[in-house]
C-alpha cells in the first residue's frame, strides 16, 4: 500500500537551487514521500543538445562548464530552456502534482521564469557545509548566490534524516505561502 500524501490546497512551484553536490536531487526526492511532486530541470533540453556534440553524461568540471556554456548560448539565443519549462509547467497544472521543483541555477534566468508564469512561487537555495567555498568553474555553480532566494534549506543532517526534515520544511513553506493550514 502507497504511503498517503499531505494534502495540499493548490500548487506551488518551487526553483530550487544549489552548489553541485549539494543534494538537490535527495531533497526532491525526499519531498516525494511526502507530497505529490514534480521534478524539471532546465538542463534537460540541453543535455539532449550535448549529447548530440558528444557529452555522454560526464558530471566532471569540464562537462559542467560545457553544460552551463550551452544552456546560456540557448538562453541569450532565444531563452529555449525556459520555453521549454514553461511546457512542463502546463503539464504540472494538469497533473495531480501539488509542488513542481524547477531546476535552474542562473540568477537571470530564474527571474525570467518566475515572472513567465502565474500563481504562488517561490525560490529555494539549498546549502550544505559539505561544499561550502568550493568553485566549479562555471557561472552556474559558482554564482548560486546571486539571487535573493525566499527560501533557504541548510542541508547538513543524516541522509536518514532527510525525508522528515523535508517533510516539515515543506510543511512550513506551504503554510507561509496559504497553501497548508497550521496544525
Amino acid at each position: 500500500m502507497a504511503d498517503e500524501k499531505q494534502a495540499v490546497n493548490g500548487k506551488l512551484v518551487l526553483v530550487i537551487n544549489g552548489k553541485g553536490g549539494v543534494g538537490k536531487d535527495a531533497f526532491c526526492d525526499a519531498a516525494a514521500q511526502s507530497f505529490a511532486v514534480k521534478n524539471v530541470s532546465a538542463i534537460t533540453p540541453v543535455k539532449a543538445i550535448a549529447a548530440q556534440c558528444g557529452w555522454q553524461g560526464q558530471k566532471d568540471l569540464k562537462s559542467r562548464k560545457f553544460l552551463a556554456d550551452l544552456k546560456q548560448l540557448l538562453v541569450d539565443y532565444n531563452g529555449f530552456p525556459n520555453t521549454y519549462l514553461e511546457g512542463e509547467y502546463r503539464s504540472f497544472l494538469q497533473s495531480e502534482a501539488d509542488i513542481l521543483f524547477v531546476h535552474i541555477r542562473e540568477a537571470e534566468q530564474i527571474q525570467d521564469f518566475l515572472r513567465r508564469i502565474p500563481g504562488k512561487k517561490a525560490a529555494l537555495l539549498i546549502r550544505s557545509q559539505r561544499v561550502e567555498g568550493a568553485t566549479y568553474g562555471n557561472a552556474a555553480d559558482d554564482l548560486v548566490e546571486a539571487y535573493p532566494y525566499d527560501y533557504v534549506f541548510q542541508n547538513d543532517g543524516a541522509l536518514e534524516q532527510l525525508p522528515q526534515a523535508v517533510a516539515q520544511f515543506l510543511r512550513s513553506v506551504l503554510q507561509q505561502e496559504g497553501l497548508l493550514e497550521s496544525n
